[in-house]
């Protein structure tokens, strides 16, 4: 019999967001950005890097084709990475495993404390994936989701669906 519960526990861990289970002495690490160009406006808050982008903080690594980051009025930070994948990585706070991510697009809202990833979607922890089409996690509520759909072909229509799936690993024997 499948364990719904077991199932659904392990979904909300895997698609915790990178910052809620960040390495705390990351927050206080400077950020690092290399791209083949970027585009700061300041007047907006918002700045853009394009071509082959890394950015680093402590263990966190973000790889994208293109990132946009933007702070709101609040102090908040938004930020969107595109790529062919775009991905994250980042140490877990006091343990020797990483949370890993892919999309073809991931977004970040500061404000909210939520993470999106788009298209081709996965989050890995420890030897746990999930996939979908669209991840969700809601940090404040502790909510994750996955999500997929029908893809369309060349004329429009629905050709294939696609459907979410879960990997998790046996755990090793103590």
């Amino acid at each position: 019999m499948i364990n719904y519960k077991k199932i659904f526990l392990v979904c909300c861990l895997l698609c915790l967001s990178p910052i809620v289970l960040a390495e705390q002495a990351d927050r206080d690490m400077p950020i690092e950005i290399e791209s083949d160009s970027m585009i700061v406006d300041d007047n907006r808050s918002i700045s853009v890097y394009k071509g082959d982008v890394i950015l680093t903080q402590g263990t966190m690594i973000i790889r994208a084709d293109e990132l946009t980051v933007r702070e709101d009025k609040q102090g908040f930070q938004h930020s969107i990475s595109t790529g062919n994948p775009t991905s994250f990585k980042q140490k877990r706070d006091g343990m020797d495993s990483y949370v890993e991510g892919k999309a073809s697009r991931i977004e970040y809202d500061g404000h909210m404390d939520k993470v999106h990833l788009y298209d081709k979607a996965s989050v890995k922890r420890g030897d746990d994936t999930v996939f979908g089409d669209y991840i969700i996690y809601d940090a404040n509520a502790e909510i994750a989701q996955a999500m997929s759909g029908s893809t369309k072909n060349n004329s429009g229509k629905n050709s294939k669906k696609t459907r979410t799936r879960v990997i998790i690993a046996p755990k090793k024997a103590r």
